[in-house]
């Protein structure tokens, strides 16, 4: 213990041992002391070296203080002396904050060794593994100092370590729970440890956001106040920054756990907005941030047209514009709002449309287009901010042909407004000032309203600019080439030179427009053919450009410059390799496809501001057929013009076809939807035809069920009205006998004519018996005596039913004639009883006779019911009279095997009489018959 005593600082006698020696002799005593107190004193000991002496300590302790993270793990103590060791050897923070009084030379010499301790210590992955599992203890002095060791770790050998803890088991999810601690320093500095570790690796980021780090990050946002929230805010960002740039799977996700809903609360501003702390503004601009890598334009189309959609919906965006339009708002935050704007409503016409309806709260309101316009074309505005404004407007056009169209409108004589300054104005007024940056500006953002329009590029040709008092006006394609014809500054030129190249590529009307003037020409190859510097080879190769495109999408509509006597022209005054030579300065300048890379116009000053990304795009696309077309001959000019016209011709014929088979398949669907409609008509109507006809079998088995039950109460009331008749019977009991009378008159009469019809069928056979002359053989002979035996039986039937007929009549008789005796008065008192009492039976049978009626009442309505589907039935008539015409056709064939049969019976009847058998002639027959009939009606 002296001795450990001498080192922490007591006075001992005899010469001070040097720093190695010391740590050398520390580092026996952690390696030999079997004692816990001496090897955690010693690790202390070289703690509070290791600073001063990193080098003697990191090359000769460290072996030594990982063995103690392995063999020590009960004792927290000397856990945290060795980790804060192991962290002051590794970790370059003192050499960091001496920067600024150290040379280059030893802040390289310390980076070397941070790196050359860090890789020591990599060498064997368990060690990270060790760290990793000693963060499970929940003691402050040992989990705090393993969150800074692999923080400096991970900020010095980022690629192996990340490696080491992906493929540890529960790595990751050993980190993530460094966030749910409640010591808000351990928490902190975890957030800067899953900062390190979530750099550039996919994988990582995936694992740590499926660990609930959205959920988490953005309640410790919350928690901490959004963005007037501190330091911790800023590192939530942070994190939140590196988890979804660049990775679609963790965008999505934090998309479809309804994240984005959650930020809207960040950029809730109030009025005054003054006196913002730097911290502030450091979160929002971080927050604006965020919003961004969620709908950028380096993301697939559906992923940001999706986020967009949400953004929209939940507010985000009318907050954003909200913060756009609002006043005291810091000038980088502004900037950062609307390159934000820009990305949320890029290609979105439901959020372009909302842009475009915005209004700053001035007096009078103003468009918050035409406001951000104005701040764009104001030299006096930041070169960043006009950038922004020049982004956003590029954005608000972009696959917007409605918001293409507005822009132009208010360019054309016709909408003009003279009270109110509009975006055309302040575009054509941007387009000729003497700030080349505004000319630039301007220029760009005239050519995104006619980026692939045709229409507005056309329409375009109709605006007209006043350009001094007494002179005509010109066209504003006249005003850009005088304006370029005059030799102003490149970047004016440029951006003149990339509207007219927008602007007539792809519209053969604007080319005939541009070659028209007769100065255009020559001007180009003019400045084509000359020698110029460095500065004006860019203007040459955009002038090259603007005369290919006037030879490529040429109509030959104009003699002196049809597509032959351009290229002629460059062939004599440029040369055609001078051509292409000067075509290709445009994609070798340096700042071209630094342009190319993202739509968002970022430049380091306002000098390098040169290209458009757009218009990059459209030289790529362009250059190669603009070579092609100037080097080609007038004979291959002339196949690939007849080519041109056979394949247009042939387009023609398919179209033909296709409108041809477009029309049949349209006729087929009608018809087929026609027929399907019918089929189910057809249906419909045979299930209520079979409907019906089940209702008439029902209502005709009702009636026939009333007319039975009808008869049966008319017999038994009649019965039961002779038996009580008091007084003589009533006129209307009387009338019904009557008509029952009658209607058994009228039966009498049908059976009579029926009996008729009968005897004239026997009167027809006997004359046709008479008429034979036909020999019969003795089978026949019995044939005709089986049917004339036949005959007698039907009328002995007949006979019969009029006897019946006859016996009810003579009762019937009988009955009205006892009624009419019945009325006069009895004398004596015992008949007056009996009259009572018949009275009353009277009244009882009345009643029940007024009941009767009405049941009959209703069961005749219901026959009215039953007799509306007699109509229905007609239809079926129609079909029935086709069955009795082919009756009638066989009812003739029976009549020719009748006559037959009349032939063999008169055969029969004569053979008989040559027998000697008497035969009755049906003459005989028919006055027996008729004798009968009289000697019935005189008994009657």
């Amino acid at each position: 213990m002296n001795f450990l005593r001498g080192v922490m600082g007591g006075q001992t006698a005899g010469p001070q041992p040097s720093g190695a020696e010391t740590i050398q002799k520390l580092c026996d005593r952690v390696a030999s002391s079997t004692l816990l107190e001496d090897r955690r004193g010693a690790v202390r000991a070289l703690k509070s070296l290791s600073k001063k002496y990193r080098m003697e300590v990191g090359t000769q302790a460290m072996d030594h203080l990982i063995n103690i993270l392995q063999t020590d793990r009960s004792d927290s103590e000397i856990l945290g002396y060795a980790l804060d060791t192991l962290y002051n050897v590794i970790s370059n923070d003192e050499e960091e904050e001496q920067d600024e009084s150290e040379d280059e030379n030893a802040q390289k010499q310390a980076d070397d060794l941070a790196t050359q301790f860090t890789e020591k210590f990599i060498e064997d992955p368990e060690h990270i593994t060790l760290v990793l599992t000693l963060l499970e203890e929940f003691d402050f002095h040992v989990r705090w100092p393993c969150v800074k060791l692999l923080t400096a770790l991970l900020k010095i050998q980022g690629v192996q370590v990340q490696g080491i803890i992906l493929v540890s088991p529960m790595g990751v999810s050993r980190l993530m729970d460094l966030l749910a601690d409640s010591r808000e320093v351990i928490r902190n500095d975890g957030l800067l440890l899953l900062q390190q570790l979530t750099k550039g690796n996919a994988a990582i980021q995936k694992i740590v956001a499926f660990e609930n780090a959205f959920e988490r990050l953005l309640d410790i946002i919350t928690e901490e106040g959004s963005s007037d929230g501190g330091i911790v805010v800023e590192d939530c960002l942070l994190l939140l920054l590196n988890l979804l740039k660049n990775n679609s799977s963790n965008q999505n996700f934090f998309k479809e756990g309804s994240y984005i809903q959650r930020m809207k609360p960040w950029f809730e501003v109030g009025d005054d907005n003054s006196g913002w702390s730097a911290q502030k503004v450091t979160n929002l601009h971080l927050m604006l941030q965020l919003v961004r890598v969620m709908v950028s334009p380096v993301n697939s189309p559906g992923a940001t047209a999706s986020c967009q959609k949400c953004m929209y919906q939940c507010g985000l965006l009318q907050q954003l514009c909200t913060i756009l339009m609002a006043t005291g708002v810091p000038a980088d935050i502004l900037t950062e709002t609307i390159n934000t704007v820009s990305e949320v409503i890029r290609g979105s016409q439901v959020n372009q449309d909302y842009f475009a309806s915005v209004n700053a709260p001035s007096n009078p309101p103003r468009p918050a287009i035409v406001v951000l316009l104005m701040s764009m074309v104001n030299e006096r505005q930041p070169f960043v901010l006009r950038c922004a404004v020049l982004y956003c407007f590029q954005c608000f056009l972009c696959k917007n042909q409605k918001g293409q169209g507005e822009i132009v409108a208010t360019l054309l004589p016709s909408t003009i407004d003279a009270n109110s300054i509009s975006a055309g104005q302040l575009l054509c007024g941007g387009l000729f000032s003497t700030d080349s940056l505004s000319n630039w500006c301007a220029a760009v953002a005239l050519a995104h309203a006619l980026q692939d329009n045709l229409t507005q590029k056309e329409q375009l040709l109709r605006v007209q600019l006043a350009t001094s008092l007494g002179k005509p006006p010109v066209s504003l394609l006249q005003q850009c080439t005088n304006i370029l014809s005059q030799g102003s500054k490149v970047q004016t030129r440029v951006g003149l030179l990339m509207l007219l190249c927008t602007w007539i590529s792809n519209c053969p009307i604007a080319v005939t427009h541009f070659l028209h003037n007769q100065d255009n020409v020559p001007f180009l190859t003019a400045q084509i053919s000359e020698n110029l510097g460095e500065d004006e080879r860019l203007v040459q190769g955009l002038c090259a450009l603007l005369l290919g495109i006037c030879i490529y999408y040429n109509d030959n509509s104009l003699e002196n410059y049809t597509k032959e006597k351009l290229k002629q022209l460059i062939e004599k005054r440029i040369g055609k390799e001078n051509f292409v030579e000067k075509l290709g300065f445009i994609t070798k300048h340096e700042l071209y496809s630094r342009a190319a890379l993202k739509p968002q116009p970022v430049f380091p000053s306002p000098e390098q501001m040169l290209f458009d990304h757009e218009f990059t795009r459209l030289v790529k696309e362009l250059e190669g057929l603009i070579t092609k077309a100037v080097q080609k001959s007038s004979e291959e000019d002339k196949k690939e013009e007849e080519v041109k016209k056979t394949l247009e011709q042939h387009d023609n014929i398919v179209t033909q076809y296709k409108e041809l088979i477009r029309e049949q398949d349209a006729q087929i669907q009608e018809l087929k939807e026609k027929v399907a409609s019918m089929t189910t008509q057809t249906e419909q109507l045979q299930a209520t035809v079979s409907q019906q006809q089940s209702q008439i079998q029902q209502h005709k088995d009702q009636y026939n069920l009333i007319k039975l039950k009808l008869g049966k109460e008319n017999q038994s009331q009649s019965n039961n009205q002779g038996d009580s008749q008091v007084n003589g019977l009533q006129t209307e009991e009387l009338s019904q006998l009557r008509e029952e009378l009658e209607e058994l008159r009228r039966q009498q009469t049908l059976l009579q004519t029926q009996l008729s019809e009968k005897d004239a069928l026997i009167d027809s056979l006997k004359s046709s018996a008479q008429a034979a002359e036909a020999p019969a053989g003795g089978s026949d002979n019995a044939e005709l005596f089986q049917e004339v035996e036949a005959l007698k039986n039907q009328v002995q039937s007949h006979l019969a039913e009029i006897g019946q007929l006859k016996t009810e009549r003579l009762e019937l008789l009988r009955r009205a004639e006892a009624g009419s005796s019945s009325t006069a008065p009895p004398g004596d008192k015992s008949s007056d009883a009996a009259k009572a009492a018949l009275e009353s039976r009277l009244a009882a049978q009345t009643s029940e006779m007024e009941r009767l009626k009405e049941g009959r009442s209703e069961l005749e309505e219901q026959l009215a019911s039953a007799t509306s589907t007699v109509a229905i039935l007609q239809t079926e008539k129609s079909k029935l009279q086709t069955e009795v015409q082919e009756s009638k056709k066989e009812q003739d064939d029976l009549l020719m095997l009748l006559a037959d049969q009349d032939q063999k019976i008169h055969s029969l009847k004569q053979k008989l009489k040559d027998l000697g058998e008497t035969v009755e002639d049906e003459d005989d027959i028919d006055a027996r018959d008729q004798t009968s009939d009289e000697e019935d009606e005189d008994e009657d």
